[in-house]
């Protein structure tokens, strides 16, 4: 396993800052929130174990916390015909590493049960694509990204991505929502799709957050740019604790590219426990964002102590199984597993 690596770098507000790496490394715009920079050409693997700091917004006392030995995993239940189940409790749950059943430490479902039990922090991250791909579909791209983030305001803080040849990224707190949308709105199309390594810089800064974390990414799905190859992200995805929702803009893309981008967005979203979406237009958004909102509100999280005591860096299996109840045939979105702590 590689070591642990610093692969972005943190700017203060109102400061630019022109990062080593070359041309392709990334020009820091001053703005809002903490911003920082990655090269394009300095992004791999590593990310996974990558030790980014960003100052996140004040926030609720976390349900869980970080740790070497702590797996926290999202769930979304549904029945056989697809409605999602949010009834649940610890009690209907059962936790497998390995074939080995693991007890299970904490629980909490996606909306707060009461007043006193505000349940996990929800951590929101929204990629972008602005790269000159996407200029047919641009407009839609971000009036769908503002309508999302209109449908979440309870989010803790809103990690916004956009990237082309370069990977710009801040963080805002929901009191800051204004600027989002005006950093958002701000865009344009133009130059090469890095969006491998976009998500990299994103699940990297997500890896020290406590809570619930979801990305939505609005994409064609193809990448002319990244470090990073798209089975390395693949890696990076399995090792994190993020939930993915893929929008894909495709319906300019042409026959055998648009069925290549639509296979790996769906295996990105999906290798997390999440979904990927392929709305036509603006007309069709409404529906999507009710799923996915839907969606966030239903998922459960657990987190349990692997019985498993090394530190070898190899792949876990993870797998979630429902305690079975008569007339209830429950099916499991979930990760499939991560890979362990690596120390030398």
């Amino acid at each position: 396993m590689p070591q642990r690596v610093r692969t972005v770098r943190e700017i203060e507000p109102g400061r630019a800052e022109a990062p080593a790496g070359g041309p392709a490394a990334a020009r820091v715009k001053a703005g809002a929130g903490v911003v920082l920079a990655a090269s394009s050409a300095s992004l791999a693997v590593a990310l996974a174990l990558g030790s980014v700091c960003m100052n996140a917004a004040p926030q609720q006392t976390p349900v869980f916390r970080s740790g070497v030995d702590l797996v926290n995993v999202a769930a979304t239940i549904v029945d056989r015909k697809g409605n999602l189940i949010t009834d649940l409790t610890a009690d209907d749950f059962e936790i497998y590493e390995d074939g080995r059943k693991q007890t299970i430490r904490f629980f909490a479902a996606g909306d707060p049960v009461a007043p006193g039990n505000p349940g996990p922090p929800l951590h929101l991250g929204v990629l972008l694509d602005v790269s000159e791909s996407m200029g047919e579909d641009i407009a839609f791209t971000k009036t769908a990204a503002i309508k999302f983030l209109n449908r979440l305001l309870d989010a803790v803080d809103i990690v916004v991505i956009d990237f082309d040849t370069e990977v710009r990224a801040a963080r805002f707190s929901q009191d800051e929502f204004a600027r989002v949308v005006e950093r958002i709105r701000q865009k344009k199309a133009s130059g090469f799709t890095a969006l491998y390594d976009a998500i990299g810089v994103y699940l990297d800064g997500a890896g020290s957050q406590d809570g619930r974390k979801v990305m939505l990414v609005y994409t064609d799905g193809g990448d002319t740019r990244s470090a990073m190859a798209y089975s390395e992200l693949i890696d990076l995805l399995k090792a994190s604790d993020v939930t993915v929702y893929a929008i894909g803009a495709l319906e300019h893309q042409s026959g055998f590219t648009k069925d290549d981008q639509r296979m790996k967005l769906q295996q990105i979203a999906e290798v997390t426990g999440g979904q990927a979406f392929f709305p036509v237009g603006v007309k069709d958004l409404d529906s999507v964002y009710d799923k996915v909102v839907a969606e966030i509100r239903a998922q459960y999280t657990l987190g349990y102590l692997s019985t498993n005591e090394k530190t070898d860096g190899t792949w876990r299996k993870v797998e979630i199984r429902m305690v079975r109840k008569p007339g209830r045939d429950l099916r499991v979105r979930a990760r499939k597993g991560y890979f362990a702590p690596f120390k030398q």
